[in-house]
């Protein structure tokens, strides 16, 4: 029997499910890992938008982390929806120094247009981007933190996300200090069924390094396994629907 890899999130809740911890359990089980969550939010939302959100306090989110890192140990995190400044510093306080990789989605806006983080919460993400592993940007997330000069300056590890830029290819960019930049690119899926495509990409990775992958290993594998959950969708909702997460890595 092979043990399952632990796989920690640490995110918000998307009652829908297509996003948010429901969409980090969904991918971190179907690609063979075991998946444990800190809950930081909680989201009353759908394919069409965010209506209400509430946080939970930092305690109870270091709680949840000790909890699991105490007992049953942990093997890599995922950090997406933080909910406060708080709440990202109380999490940046148990990462540092846990000695596994860490894969940090800098949510702030929903794929529907919602925004997730306010401007202190984004002052709070510097420590986590130096924590983490690798930081996951999308388009305007990657504007919002100073775009690529202000990423290089910081000198951390970061994946630029293409999938909201224009165009019939999609191109992720991975930059790294010290190292050459590299680069994947791929067709276009033309589709409304985006909703949780960041979440499930990043705990993607964090599964796949939790079971040995390195980084650019698990940055291919994740990528696949988006496209396979993007051509997968189940098409529910009226809006931006939920990825076919049911399609096994």
């Amino acid at each position: 029997m092979i043990t399952p890899p632990r796989i920690l999130s640490i995110a918000g809740s998307d009652s829908s499910g297509g996003a948010g911890i429901q969409a980090d359990i969904k991918t971190i089980v179907m690609l063979g890992g075991y998946a444990m969550t800190a809950i930081t939010a909680i989201t009353a939302q759908n394919t069409c938008g965010v209506t209400d959100v509430v946080a939970l306090s930092p305690e109870m989110v270091a709680a949840q982390i000790d909890a699991c890192v105490s007992d049953i140990g942990v093997d890599a995190v995922k950090i997406g929806m933080l909910g406060s400044p708080a709440i990202a510093h109380v999490v940046a306080d148990r990462l540092e120094g846990l000695g596994v990789p860490v894969v940090f989605d800098p949510v702030m806006i929903s794929t529907s247009g919602s925004v997730l983080a306010d401007a202190a919460t984004i002052e709070a993400f510097e420590r986590l981007m130096t924590v983490a592993t690798l930081t996951t940007p999308n388009v305007p997330e990657l504007a919002a933190l100073g775009g690529d000069v202000a990423m290089a300056a910081r000198r951390v590890a970061y994946i630029a996300k293409g999938g909201d830029a224009e165009g019939p290819i999609v191109e992720d960019r991975l930059l790294r200090p010290g190292e050459l930049p590299l680069s994947w690119t791929a067709p276009r899926i033309e589709t409304r069924h985006t909703h949780g495509t960041g979440c499930t990409f990043s705990s993607a990775i964090a599964t796949f390094m939790g079971q040995g992958a390195g980084l650019e290993a698990a940055i291919v594998s994740a990528r696949d396994y988006v496209r396979s959950a993007l051509l997968n969708a189940p098409g529910f909702g009226e809006g931006h629907g939920p990825l076919g997460h049911h399609v096994r890595g």
